[in-house]
């Protein structure tokens, strides 16, 4: 099973959709922007990717840097800065078998799943 973690309105989680149904794989979406993540799943999300909160949030978003951008912050609380705000994730996010990437570019998921 393959699982991904993605917002419907960008150009490149499109993309990483469009691959991954074009495969024999069960894919599970996981809608960032209307599905609920608890802290608990986007911890473990995190372990998948083998990263820290500050390397998952998009800072530069636009919407990060009006909001958040005068200040540093710790990882717990970049943490809760992706849960109330979940278009701050960086995105698409695949995980299979207790492994994740960023699907950033599309061939990067073509790889991952041949893992």
């Amino acid at each position: 099973m393959i699982k991904l973690y993605h917002n419907n309105r960008c150009s490149k989680s499109r993309g990483a959709l469009e691959l991954l149904n074009s495969t024999n794989e069960n894919v599970e979406v996981f809608d960032l922007l209307k599905d609920s993540l608890t802290k608990e799943h986007l911890e473990k999300i995190l372990s998948f990717l083998e990263m820290k909160p500050s390397e998952l949030i998009r800072k530069k978003d636009t919407f990060f840097k009006e909001n958040y951008g005068d200040k540093s912050y710790t990882e717990e609380e970049y943490l809760e800065i992706m849960l109330n705000n979940p278009r701050l994730i960086e995105r698409p996010i695949v995980v299979k078998d207790k492994k994740a990437i960023i699907g950033r570019p599309t061939e990067l998921i073509t790889d991952f799943l041949k893992k």
